[in-house]
């Protein structure tokens, strides 16, 4: 009777996913999972080699290190064959890691090359909107959706003692691969002219390579799929959800979705990255976790260079594996690709991989007090952090700071320790800005100032209190 009724839970929720998503379920597939750039990028290279009719690759980072032009020379090598080699990078992703002179070359060697989203001085704003997506499809034979861009911080830096990025990916074969090839002509499409009709294979063109189930999500501006399907995972799971994410900011919706999980008796945990290339994220992500660990959900830091994974795996059979970060920007914002598996044995090895990543990681716990403490880890490998590709993580932090601020000036939350550290750099800023108008005519700096002044000394009592807070009144 459990059993029937499990399996009758599983295709309600197979309903709401394929709606929530946009996105049908696909069978016939044979899946492996990969494990960072040992396992991905031979995987990878393997394929690219292999190629007799084309090669399609989207990235939000390319680097002009030895791993980039590793590729590149790949590429280049397929391109002048005769193969058609299709390549998308991201405009933001690009700034700090590759140059012009770069892609120019790629491009000289026969690699069609596409930039998506270049700033635009119309649009001030329309930069926030990036390819976040990280894809490889061979011939509509063989494909791969993945959180790994293309650089040596996935590979380390052995000769600095800086070990390598952890992220995973995932190899498909079978019917879902023309899913995969959609989503890449979505996104040349949108950047220059279609692609050819005859490197977009029909489903039903492609020959059964397994037995798993899975679903190809392809997110963009204001989509929502993936944040959908997200919190239907967290309603429907009964054992398990365990998350991994390199920039978490999460919504309250879905912040509330697995506090309401974790106080029924639901397994949640967090992974998230203990040294962040983007340092602020850090920060920000942490003030976000009270609510959290007050509820009851686990959360990790992770002990190595940078947690770069975005997966997810619950009640041992639901998991996803692909680019989208558990933040607003990645969720409503950029284009990203995800993978949803449903498949016990797939999930398995997840959990396993999962459990393995635990076991090099640090909890955070609530301190009796209620405030969170952090242990140092045992061994920590020196960390150097270089700022490029920003643009979505940015939009994210800026939407948890804004948050923050807001509800610092409109007291309409509670907010903890962590976010002192946000309520700082507030007043900081609002400082400057009121050192700034000073200059101004009178007649606007003034009410400015007045408001700025005001605004930053609230702020910096409220970081006071919330970092040193008083016991309570015996009275």
């Amino acid at each position: 009777m459990a059993r029937a009724q499990n399996k009758t839970d599983r295709e309600l929720a197979a309903q709401a996913l394929s709606r929530a998503a946009g996105a049908d379920r696909i069978e016939g597939n044979r899946v492996r999972l990969l494990k960072d750039a040992a396992e991905n990028y031979p995987a990878w290279i393997q394929a690219i080699e292999s190629a007799t009719k084309w090669i399609h690759f989207e990235t939000y980072i390319f680097h002009e290190d030895a791993v980039g032009r590793q590729f590149a020379q790949l590429l280049s090598d397929k391109a002048r064959d005769g193969i058609a080699v299709r390549f998308i990078y991201d405009w933001a992703g690009s700034i700090g890691s590759s140059s012009r002179g770069f892609f120019r070359r790629l491009a000289d060697a026969g690699v069609d090359v596409r930039c998506f989203n270049r700033l635009n001085l119309e649009s001030p704003i329309a930069w926030l909107t990036r390819d976040h997506r990280k894809m490889i499809a061979v011939d509509g034979r063989i494909g791969y959706v993945t959180g790994l861009c293309v650089g040596q911080r996935w590979v380390g830096f052995p000769e600095r003692n800086i070990d390598p990025w952890r992220d995973t990916g995932i190899e498909i074969e079978g019917p879902a691969l023309a899913d995969i090839e959609l989503a890449f002509a979505d996104t040349w499409a949108a950047t220059g002219e279609p692609l050819p009709d005859n490197e977009l294979p029909p489903e039903d063109s492609l020959a059964k390579a397994g037995h798993v189930l899975l679903r190809i999500v392809a997110t963009g501006p204001d989509a929502g799929g993936l944040y959908r399907v997200d919190q239907i995972i967290a309603a429907f799971a009964r054992r398990s959800i365990w998350l991994a994410d390199a920039y978490f900011v999460g919504t309250g919706a879905y912040v509330q979705a697995l506090q309401s999980a974790a106080r029924s008796g639901v397994d949640v945990r967090l992974l998230i990255p203990g040294a962040n290339d983007v340092p602020i994220m850090r920060a920000v992500s942490r003030a976000g976790l009270r609510p959290l660990l007050e509820a009851g959900v686990r959360v990790f830091e992770w002990n190595g260079s940078m947690m770069h994974a975005k997966t997810a795996v619950a009640d041992g059979f639901w998991s996803r594996v692909g680019s989208t970060n558990l933040n607003i920007a990645s969720w409503l914002g950029n284009r990203e690709l995800d993978v949803i598996v449903e498949d016990e044995r797939f999930a398995h090895q997840m959990e396993q991989m999962y459990e393995d990543d635990l076991a090099q990681s640090t909890e955070i716990v609530l301190h009796k007090k209620r405030r969170r403490t952090v242990p140092t880890a045992v061994t920590r490998p020196p960390i150097r952090h270089r700022r490029s590709g920003g643009g979505g993580r940015a939009a994210a932090g800026i939407m948890r700071i804004s948050h923050s601020l807001g509800a610092a000036v409109t007291s309409r939350r509670q907010l903890g320790p962590a976010e002192a550290v946000i309520m700082t750099w507030g007043a900081v800023l609002l400082l400057i800005l009121s050192g700034i108008a000073a200059h101004w005519p009178r007649i606007f700096s003034i009410p400015v100032i007045i408001l700025c002044l005001w605004t930053a000394i609230s702020l910096l009592v409220r970081a006071y209190r919330l970092r040193f807070p008083q016991p309570p009144s015996r009275e």
